[in-house]
């Protein structure tokens, strides 16, 4: 682990140094980092678009893809789940813990299909593998000003009336607070005057079913000069995302691998597009991978010592959806 990961934050010290233009992930457990030269990547294989920059060629398909079944872990397999991270949380060992499930699901198309048809700020499909299509911005870099923007807080648009409740629970203002915290926490390990800039705002994704409220917040701050060739170094520090960890990051992390009982792999990881100046980065949520057995679709959501499980259960179903 500790060798490819060096050799990543290398590769990408070198693309900032050289202004080499760039397309990179890794998982949420920083044991599978990939780096690929832009002009090497080949769009039968791995296809991006990120908010618009993206080397798919256009595609039609006759019939839009669904989300025909899903089949979720049973609520006995979550609560349990669900258990362990609150013996955590009353241990004093986390604030806030982000517990997340598979769900087996059954498409009408394939991945390449969602791909091509989910309408989503970012998408990333690797052939074989898996695609993502995520609303969550990680990191972005431009002309020295890094900006982070934690995507934590989650309501169903289609019901009336959801978007001021979940401005008002208390439990989702004291989870986005604590993210907050962290990520200006984080910042501060590679930025100078990092500050919030923009509080707790609605945003509406995007579903078939017509839509999820989330709340967001906006944290900036000022990179030192010389910072391209530090590129890696730097995300390094933020590595993984604390928006679908939790707080503290490192006691949290180990509370996760016990409850989940799995590595999430790319799920919950970050990709990133580097144009040989300015940095866009995403946290790979509303993820389906493809298995022998099928599709599996991870989702997830914030715990906090408020919590009931029944509520989080259902949330984590709620964010198994298409966005075509």
């Amino acid at each position: 682990m500790h060798q490819m990961m060096y050799a990543f934050q290398q590769t990408l010290n070198d693309w900032g140094r050289r202004g080499q233009p760039g397309l990179f992930l890794t998982d949420f457990e920083l044991t599978q980092p990939r780096c690929y030269p832009l002009d090497e990547i080949d769009p039968a294989e791995l296809c991006y678009d990120f908010q618009g920059v993206t080397n798919a060629p256009p595609t039609h398909y006759p019939q839009p893809v669904r989300l025909l079944d899903r089949r979720p872990s049973s609520p006995e397999l979550y609560r349990h789940a669900f258990e362990q991270v609150q013996a955590g949380l009353l241990r004093g060992d986390s604030f806030l813990t982000n517990l997340t499930m598979p769900t087996a699901i059954d498409l009408s198309g394939n991945l390449s299909q969602v791909f091509h048809q989910s309408k989503a700020r970012y998408k990333l499909w690797l052939r074989d593998q898996f695609v993502c299509f995520s609303p969550e911005i990680f990191v972005q870099i431009q002309d020295g000003r890094i900006c982070a923007y934690p995507m934590k807080g989650t309501r169903p648009a289609w019901l009336a009336g959801e978007d001021e409740q979940l401005l008002a629970d208390p439990k989702e203002k004291a989870e986005h607070a604590t993210i907050v915290d962290l990520i200006r926490n984080d910042l501060s390990q590679v930025a100078q005057e990092v500050r919030v800039e923009s509080y707790r705002y609605l945003e509406r994704v995007p579903t078939a079913r017509g839509g999820i409220w989330q709340t967001s917040s906006c944290i900036a701050g000022r990179l030192a000069a010389g910072y391209p060739e530090h590129l890696g170094d730097l995300l390094l520090k933020l590595l993984p995302a604390g928006s679908v960890s939790g707080a503290p990051k490192h006691k949290t992390l180990e509370i996760i691998r016990q409850a989940e009982g799995r590595p999430r792999g790319f799920y919950t990881g970050v990709a990133g597009l580097f144009d040989g100046r300015q940095l866009d980065s995403f946290v790979m949520i509303r993820f389906i991978e493809q298995q022998a057995g099928g599709y599996q679709y991870w989702s997830g959501g914030g715990i906090t010592a408020q919590s009931k499980w029944q509520d989080e259960y259902n949330e984590v179903l709620e964010k198994v959806y298409l966005s075509t």
